[in-house]
């Protein structure tokens, strides 16, 4: 029984280190060339696999885009662990958002689409109630709407950080970026007084 249940788990453990490979293949490949470049023929010819073994793990190039949609939304959903630093968080999403642009497309599709935002964004309700319980500590007499506040920020720092390096300052390095956006939101959050100096 205990030979039959290690097998089992070795040979899950190999589909699921597997099924996370092929994710993180097509992400890379997304990100270097666009979603048009995906496919589930490219994506094996670039692990090295026949296709079959990519049908195991994904019924279609559909299937494998939902793969990756979702591993990018628990990628920005790590923004929001507040057991993390504040300022970490802020370097992380503007970081990622800057080094995966094609992903962030495809993230901002599943954004702005109809549906439930807790779809495309696990985090919605912990990061909104979060927000409330801070408004009411902050401002007892003043009624903010934390859902308005939460797409605004959440908006920002998905699109601001790409709309800044295309259009506004498109010679400024990663770094640069990353530290302007996090000085400007630690400056907009303090006037708020949502971030003690």
């Amino acid at each position: 029984m205990t030979k039959a249940r290690n097998t089992t788990q070795r040979r899950n453990k190999g589909f699921d280190e597997t099924h996370q490979e092929m994710i993180e293949t097509a992400v890379r490949m997304i990100s270097e060339k666009g979603t048009e470049a995906l496919s589930i023929a490219a994506l094996a010819r670039s692990m090295g696999v026949n296709r079959t073994t990519v049908y195991y793990h994904f019924e279609s190039r559909d299937t494998l885009l939902a793969a990756v949609k979702s591993w990018s939304s628990v990628q920005l959903a790590k923004v929001m662990q507040l057991d993390s630093p504040q300022q970490e968080r802020m370097d992380y999403i503007t970081r990622f958002v800057l080094e995966n642009p094609e992903l962030i497309k495809l993230w901002i599709e599943d954004f702005i689409s109809p549906g439930d935002i807790r779809n495309s964004y696990p985090s919605w309700d912990v990061l909104v109630s979060g927000m409330q319980r801070q408004f009411a500590e902050v401002f007892p007499n003043e009624k903010v709407d934390a859902e308005v506040y939460c797409v605004i920020m959440l908006t920002s720092a998905i699109i601001g950080p790409r709309v800044f390096q295309n259009s506004v300052c498109p010679d400024a390095d990663t770094a640069t970026v990353v530290a302007r956006f996090r000085a400007e939101h630690q400056r907009m959050l303090r006037h708020e007084a949502l971030l003690k100096s």
